[in-house]
């Protein structure tokens, strides 16, 4: 699917989510052991596998986030980073998170790698997230196409409204989303921040 499809998939509320995707089963150093269903992998406590999340930040510096749609079996109606998805079977990173960006928002964007990390958070009796996720950051001008199969709202956040969100509110808040922005906040990945023009004190929000 070229890109101008894809944004037209996100604009017309395309269904671009599957139980039955293949994703990859891989240990604690994302080394590939498997393949199973989305469905499968989220039942019970979890199976770990590949994910990712990205951040996008605007040129005053505010992040874009995403509630999810009240029709997700997981964290639905949940305030959630920009955006969140897992590589398919066969799938780089690279090809798996700009497919998603357009899916999801209809955008494009250069991203940096910031890190990675194992997490598993349960939802109830409905299942588990069991992720090895690496994170990303990148910049886009203007504002995104949301899929309102995925998306039911979505805003820029100064880093500060962020951090009091945070620290007053945490409840709507996805539990990936909450440790990767604590990490992203901590200044362990600030060389990687200032390449994209953000420069944080690692105790204080940036003006926004």
């Amino acid at each position: 699917m070229d890109p101008s499809q894809t944004t037209k998939a996100a604009a017309n509320g395309d269904v671009v989510s599957f139980d039955n995707e293949a994703l990859i089963i891989v240990d604690a150093q994302d080394r590939i052991l498997g393949h199973g269903t989305k469905a499968e992998l989220h039942q019970g406590a979890g199976t770990l596998h590949r994910a990712f999340s990205i951040f996008l930040f605007d040129d005053a510096g505010h992040v874009l986030l995403q509630k999810r749609s009240a029709d997700k079996p997981l964290w639905p109606g949940f305030w959630s980073n920009t955006c969140c998805s897992h590589p398919r079977r066969g799938e780089s990173y690279g090809i798996a998170t700009r497919r998603r960006l357009k899916e999801e928002l209809g955008v494009e964007a250069p991203l940096r790698f910031t890190h990675r990390f194992r997490y598993q958070a349960q939802f109830s009796a409905e299942g588990a997230e069991h992720e090895l996720c690496s994170v990303y950051v990148g910049r886009i001008d203007g504002d995104p196409v949301p899929n309102p199969q995925e998306v039911s709202d979505w805003q820029w956040v100064s880093p500060s409204a962020l951090d009091e969100w945070l620290d007053t509110n945490p409840e709507n808040l996805t539990p990936w989303f909450k440790l990767e922005w604590a990490a992203l906040r901590s200044g362990e990945h600030a060389e990687t921040l200032e390449r994209i023009g953000l420069s944080w004190n690692p105790s204080q929000a940036q003006a926004g």
